[in-house]
């Protein structure tokens, strides 16, 4: 089972290498590597009520929030409730709602939101979200969140006993905010903007400003390794026609930095096709330790002789040690070849990432090791 699990880890990572290879035969776009400095989405989050529940909302003696913001809800329309009524409620659930304002939103733009229970309601399956103000960072209004929920978990209970499959506690609504106020860009008062490269590379910075000087002559600087200036025309219309050719412009990028990324966690290895590896020697060794106990039953002799039947224990201890050898790695420059050292040394997914990071402190291993 070991070796079958580390021989599936080594694919993944002679897939990644694949993945990488593919990659480089082909060119990647502009659009694809970069986003435009000053142009993108903001959050939003509001807090509602979920009504039309089937017995599976708060309970709301534990969560008086509920009450209190049913009670707010109805005085709004002109309805009030005498004090200290004792509202036993079952289909009524405190939500939070969030949503992500896009860029370039106006006002009438229909986004979706995600509704979430913050009490104890057991599910919100079939339940409606009441009219919602969504705000953002600055307190100010800027969608309004209202609709059906859409639930993708399921579940039942019966005496006792019940299933579940997914979430229930949380929902979608498909367009279900209505953006009321919009957020101005920056991107229409400049003439001078900013690409930003997704990651930082002086390289692929470098070529990007070159591949847009070739179309566009001056038009771009790379100022650093994630920040390519742009000198844009001043009409807006003919800014938008600039911007949309520059990202449909291709380049051919390198595999990046030889990075082997280690999950501690799960135990998953995944390294690229430029990682290579320098002659070495690599003993690991597994200590077994094993111990078992039983009962053994002794009884007398003779049923008249006075004695009695005793349980006694018998434990055996045993210590093994195996796979302690040196094992040679030569040096190899490709990724195929690495991963068949490596598997050579015949090593689980956890003595993998200890070889790993002693190749690594010892000089032998040419790549960033990242461990998560």
């Amino acid at each position: 089972m070991k070796r079958s699990f580390f021989t599936f880890c080594l694919g993944i990572c002679c897939l990644t290498g694949i993945f990488v290879l593919s990659g480089i035969a082909q060119a990647e776009r502009i659009r694809d590597l970069t986003t435009l400095a000053g142009v993108r989405g903001n959050s939003l989050m509001g807090y509602g009520l979920v009504v039309g529940l089937d017995g599976t909302g708060d309970q709301t003696m534990q969560t008086p929030f509920t009450t209190q913001s049913l009670n707010n809800m109805l005085s709004q329309l002109g309805i009030t409730v005498p004090a200290g009524t004792n509202m036993q409620l079952k289909n009524v659930a405190a939500v939070m709602v969030t949503a992500e304002l896009p860029p370039f939103a106006r006002s009438g733009t229909k986004i979706d939101v995600v509704v979430s229970s913050m009490g104890n309601a057991k599910s919100l399956r079939g339940g409606t979200l009441l009219m919602t103000p969504l705000k953002g960072v600055d307190n100010q209004i800027y969608a309004l969140a209202q609709g059906n929920l859409l639930v993708s978990g399921a579940g039942a209970q019966s005496r006792g006993n019940s299933i579940q499959v997914n979430q229930l506690n949380g929902a979608r609504i498909s367009g279900g905010a209505t953006v009321e106020r919009e957020v101005p860009m920056v991107f229409t008062d400049q003439n001078v903007l900013r690409l930003l490269v997704n990651e930082e590379d002086f390289t692929v910075a470098q070529q990007i400003s070159d591949a847009i000087n070739r179309r566009f002559n001056g038009a771009a600087m790379a100022e650093d390794a994630r920040t390519i200036r742009l000198y844009a025309p001043t009409d807006s219309a003919d800014r938008v026609r600039f911007l949309a050719n520059i990202q449909d412009l291709s380049i051919r990028t390198s595999a990046g930095d030889a990075r082997v990324i280690i999950n501690s966690r799960t135990g998953s290895v995944v390294m690229n096709q430029r990682v290579t590896l320098d002659a070495c020697a690599v003993a690991q060794g597994d200590l077994t330790m094993e111990i078992s106990q039983r009962n053994q039953v002794s009884q007398p002799d003779t049923p008249l002789a006075g004695g009695r039947t005793v349980v006694t224990p018998q434990t055996e201890i045993s210590l093994r040690e195996q796979n302690g050898s040196l094992q040679k790695v030569n040096t190899n420059t490709d990724l195929n070849q690495v991963i068949r050292a490596l598997n050579n040394l015949g090593a689980t997914p956890n003595d993998l990432m200890a070889i790993l990071q002693a190749m690594k402190n010892a000089g032998c291993l040419r790549a960033r090791l990242e461990i998560n």
